[in-house]
């Protein structure tokens, strides 16, 4: 996409995106004041949609932020989808939404704040490679803070461990929370045992992925036996299969952890026939449009 060319959303206009300017009092600037959400776009359909907005609903009551209505961003996305002329191709919809601009202070009077909203759209290349190869992770300690169902634009301790992640070679840092896996620094995660699919359960310490709930939803339509409970860092020796699953992964089979092969070092069956699921389920709802 050439950018100087890119349409976005920014407070009710779609402007270019050399227009699009916020306040320096803003306070997603200055705080980290602030949810987002990503959604993803096949044939120029939103995927999903009305799970994104429960998510965005979600995540802006758990702020307490007020003054944006979370559906709206299935017409902002296929606004933007449309602006920049990819309504034939796979995208990625970015969409923040902050408590608004206010001088510097902790504390703001909630009752005059108007949310600063700002939405993106780029063109997706599906990793078809790694879901097709697998892809290795390595382990960290879970640095984050204890509301991670809430999708908040405070992405720190996620990105220091998704650096780690990429200077040691590896696609993912899987973190680890009181001996048990929680999720990814920027995905979902899950294991397979005896055929089972396991994966943390929904909490405070887990965000709340679509693309999990989704694949928990084929599984169950499946016939794929899904537990959602914890698991300790050393049930992982015994797991079948590891992946990683989110909206701009899809599910990557996970190959390798720590240097540790998991199984025999390709993916798994229940993997691979969860990424066929996906696909079909794709091509069900996302279409061509006519």
């Amino acid at each position: 996409m050439d950018y100087k060319k890119e349409i976005v959303f920014l407070n009710g206009q779609y402007i270019g995106r050399e227009k699009a300017w916020i306040s320096p009092d803003d306070r997603g600037f200055v705080f980290s004041d602030g949810v987002y959400e990503v959604l993803s776009s096949y044939n120029g359909k939103v995927f999903e949609a009305w799970r994104h907005i429960q998510r965005l609903d979600g995540s802006l009551s758990g702020l307490n932020i007020s003054g944006f209505d979370p559906a709206d961003i299935l017409e902002i996305s296929e606004r933007l989808i449309d602006a920049n002329n990819l309504a034939s191709l796979d995208s990625i919809i970015y969409i923040q939404v902050t408590r608004g601009a206010a001088p510097r202070s902790h504390a703001v009077d909630q009752a005059v704040m108007t949310p600063t909203v700002y939405a993106c759209v780029k063109r997706f290349l599906r990793p078809l490679r790694k879901q097709k190869e697998g892809v290795g992770v390595i382990l960290l300690d879970d640095e984050r803070w204890a509301r991670c169902n809430i999708k908040s634009v405070s992405l720190l301790p996620n990105i220091l461990a998704k650096q780690k992640a990429a200077d040691s070679g590896h696609e993912e840092a899987v973190l680890v929370r009181d001996g048990v896996i929680t999720e990814g620094s920027a995905s979902s995660f899950a294991a397979v045992f005896s055929g089972t699919l396991t994966t943390h359960p929904e909490s405070n310490r887990i965000l709340g992925s679509i693309t999990r709930s989704v694949v928990i939803d084929l599984c169950k339509s499946a016939g794929i036996e899904v537990e959602e409970r914890p698991i300790k860092k050393e049930e992982l020796a015994y797991a079948e299969e590891m992946m990683i699953m989110s909206t701009t992964k899809e599910i990557l089979p996970v190959t390798a952890y720590d240097s540790v092969i998991v199984s025999d070092g390709r993916p798994g069956k229940v993997t691979m026939r969860l990424q066929a699921l996906l696909n079909d389920y794709i091509d069900d709802n996302c279409s061509k449009k006519a």
